[in-house]
């Protein structure tokens, strides 16, 4: 399916290291995002951001030259690409620790005319709670361009109250609320002022809330599965992509959030039979 959408990741990449099997897997939220797109059919999917120069820096690269992703408005800087130690444990994966970004953590973003007018390109930017990107979400949403933000499963009251109101789209994993629990944190979400929000609950699917109705999507069955990392991202992804191309093709209203969940857990379960967060496993030496 090709999807007459374009999308960019800004913000985080690193390397999963999965010390059970001593093997390194691109990934990070922004990064995600961009390769999920591109593998769902987007006309044209980017990533911006920073990479370190060692050689966990130069597999992200290399991996997402691989899968066609734009990154002209790339830098590498000189120190550690960001790396997060991961296990899985039945199938789900654990984050054992991380080094906070590496590189990336201790360089902030500071957009200019010439990346908001490259910005300005896409119909959607994606970004997350780990990207460092906080400050400069006022900018981009000055420029006209959607956002798209991941609040994670540790987003603070006070944390969504600074950002929410900055993003049109928010996308949170709540597996460990109840349903009831789960709804209204959405209702809280939305107040702020995104035009949708959506939780995550692992086995128990998704829920999405409009401001005026909850929509409910099942998981879908997974044919051969690996583990989870990564499904969470791939879900948000479908989501928007989706929603950008049925609004372009003039589909509104609930029907365009129904058929966007669809694809969405589609996508994810899809996620679920891949190593990693999308491939390219290396030997760590």
């Amino acid at each position: 399916m090709e999807l007459n959408v374009s999308v960019l990741g800004f913000g985080d990449n690193v390397v999963d290291i999965y010390e059970h099997i001593s093997t390194m897997y691109p990934g990070g939220n922004a990064v995600n995002f961009a390769v999920a797109a591109k593998q769902l059919g987007c006309c044209r999917s980017a990533y911006m951001g920073y990479f370190g120069s060692d050689a966990a820096g130069e597999h992200v690269i290399a991996s997402l030259e691989e899968e066609g992703v734009e990154l002209v408005k790339c830098k590498q800087l000189l120190g550690p690409n960001g790396a997060a130690r991961v296990s899985v444990v039945d199938g789900d994966r654990v984050f054992l620790g991380s080094n906070e970004g590496g590189i990336r953590g201790e360089t902030s973003f500071v957009l200019d005319r010439f990346d908001l007018a490259y910005i300005r390109e896409f119909d959607v930017v994606h970004t997350g709670n780990y990207c460092f990107t906080e400050r400069q979400l006022p900018k981009i949403r000055e420029a006209g361009v959607p956002i798209s933000f991941d609040f994670s499963d540790d987003s603070s009251e006070q944390y969504y109250d600074e950002i929410a109101p900055l993003v049109d789209f928010a996308f949170m994993s709540c597996s460990e609320l109840t349903e009831e629990e789960t709804c209204e944190q959405l209702k809280r979400v939305v107040a702020r002022g995104p035009r949708y929000a959506n939780a995550t609950r692992g086995a128990e699917g998704a829920i999405g809330y409009d401001g005026q109705r909850f929509y409910r999507q099942a998981p879908k069955p997974v044919e051969h599965f690996v583990d989870t990392m990564a499904a969470g991202d791939t879900f948000l992804t479908g989501f928007v992509v989706m929603w950008f191309a049925l609004t372009k093709d003039g589909v509104e209203g609930a029907e365009r959030i129904e058929r966007a969940l669809d694809f969405a857990a589609t996508a994810a379960a899809r996620a679920c039979g891949t190593e990693g967060s999308w491939g390219h496993g290396a030997p760590i030496n």
